[in-house]
């Protein structure tokens, strides 16, 4: 009888194992990746929640706006996460209605011209040089006028249209008798091409010249500061441009996790002067980037992938 009740004792454990065994081997493993139309569907609200705020600041036509992420890197912290697919580059671009208008660029021009002189040096019909020069330095770190203005006078700004037309950008950004004119969206592609090493940044050494002066020019109370706010730790390298009421400012934000972003604020109107309109910019950029990477986001995020 004893002999009996220890062979039931131990066939009971034995199929408790079993049974625990076989969750481990096989339960973890069910947990199956979101298909791709939930991703999709999530996707979707980020993108319309992101699209509402933008149609609501640019309502009045004196604020337009492009975002577009660029994903993480694999070596971050974000690029290592079941989640990194979520946000793959331009998975989440929305821009304002408005970012394919015209306005004054400001300053932002120079990224224009920045990009020829880039594109040239790759050409051969330009020394490196210029990278190092001190008015090329002064033009993104204080965004003085001197060597941009002088550049258009002596290379000529009807050969800058048309290098623009050939990338595919708004190309009537300079003409006689009024300020240069652009667009956001023009604006967020030249910044793409910036941050993705695409011609004419193809080049590592120029663009990371490029890059690193743009993460040191002076003037961050826009979208640098903005994305400190939403969260603390985000870098940008950045190009502002000021003038009349007109306040812009383009930018590539890297998050402390390695997400990263292109953002353009062009805002003019309101009574702006001087640089009264960053402060504007600071909280639009703070809200994009809280709607798409902050807390409440990110949880729905991970839902997905748990």
């Amino acid at each position: 009888m004893l002999k009996r009740r220890v062979k039931r004792l131990l066939m009971s454990v034995m199929t408790v194992l079993i049974f625990f065994v076989g969750v481990g081997s096989f339960g973890i493993g069910a947990l199956a990746a979101p298909t791709s139309q939930q991703v999709k569907a999530q996707q979707q609200v980020v993108k319309k929640q992101l699209q509402s705020y933008l149609n609501k600041v640019s309502q009045d036509k004196t604020a337009s706006v492009a975002f577009y992420n660029l994903g993480a890197q694999s070596d971050t912290v974000a690029g290592q996460t079941a989640s990194a697919p979520f946000y793959k580059s331009g998975a989440l671009a929305v821009y304002s209605p408005n970012a394919h208008k015209t306005y004054t660029s400001a300053s932002t021009y120079k990224l224009f011209i920045i990009a020829n002189i880039c594109a040239r040096i790759d050409a051969g019909t330009l020394n490196k040089k210029v990278l190092r020069s001190s008015g090329f330095e002064q033009m993104i770190l204080h965004s003085r006028n001197e060597f941009a203005e002088n550049y258009l006078k002596t290379y000529g700004a009807a050969k800058v249209n048309l290098f623009l037309r050939k990338l595919g950008l708004y190309s009537y950004v300079f003409a006689s008798n009024r300020a240069a004119r652009t667009t956001a969206a023009s604006l967020s592609s030249i910044m793409r091409r910036l941050d993705q090493g695409k011609y004419p940044f193809d080049n590592a050494s120029n663009r990371q010249r490029v890059l690193s002066l743009m993460q040191r020019q002076v003037y961050r109370s826009g979208i640098p500061k903005g994305a400190a706010q939403a969260m603390q730790g985000a870098r940008a390298a950045d190009k502002v441009g000021w003038l009349w009421s007109y306040n812009n400012d383009a930018a590539i934000v890297t998050l402390p996790n390695g997400q990263r972003y292109v953002l353009v604020v062009m805002t003019h109107g309101h009574g702006q002067h001087g640089f009264s309109g960053f402060p504007r910019i600071a909280t639009i950029t703070k809200n994009v980037q809280k709607i798409v990477y902050g807390g409440t986001t990110t949880s729905k995020i991970q839902l997905l992938y748990e």
